[in-house]
C-alpha cells in the first residue's frame, strides 16, 4: 500500500481549521497513532493563567482525528472522556493517540497529552465510529 508523506497528511488536515488555526501541528504518523503538538501562547490560557481545557481537548481531539483517519476511511468520535491530570508547565503541549481496537463499524483510542517537559497533563479515550 502507498501511503501519504508527513507533507501530505499535514497538507490535507489543514481543513482541521478550528485545530490548525490554534496551532495544532502533526509531528508524526505510523499505522493507527499519531503524535501532534501545540506550542502555548496566550490565546490558549485562561483566566487563572493556566492553559485552558478546551485547548488541551482541541489538541486531543485533533490527534486521534488525524491518528484514525490518516490512511484509511472515514473514522469520527461518537465519544470522548478526558482526565485532566496537571497543569502543563513547559511551552508546548503533545498529544500521542494511539489505536486499541480497530471493528468493522467502530474503533477505539487513547491518547496522552504531555506537556515538553514530560509532565502529564491528560488521559483521554474515544470511541470511534467508522463511516466507510
Amino acid at each position: 500500500m502507498d501511503y501519504p508523506t508527513l507533507e501530505e497528511v499535514r497538507a490535507r488536515f489543514t481543513g482541521d481549521r478550528f485545530a490548525t488555526e490554534n496551532g495544532a501541528v502533526i509531528e508524526e504518523i505510523k499505522e493507527g497513532y499519531a503524535r501532534c503538538s501545540m506550542e502555548i501562547t496566550p490565546l490558549h490560557l485562561n483566566a487563572a493563567g493556566a492553559v485552558m481545557g478546551g485547548a488541551i481537548f482541541t489538541l486531543a481531539d485533533f490527534a486521534f482525528a488525524v491518528a484514525a483517519n490518516w490512511n484509511q476511511s472515514l473514522r469520527v468520535s461518537l465519544t470522548s472522556q478526558i482526565t485532566y491530570l496537571s497543569g502543563a508547565r513547559g511551552k508546548k503541549l503533545i498529544a500521542q493517540a494511539r489505536m486499541v481496537r480497530e471493528g468493522r463499524s467502530t474503533c477505539f483510542y487513547v491518547t496522552d497529552v504531555t506537556d515538553e517537559l514530560g509532565n502529564a497533563v491528560a488521559h483521554i479515550t474515544t470511541s470511534g465510529f467508522v463511516k466507510a
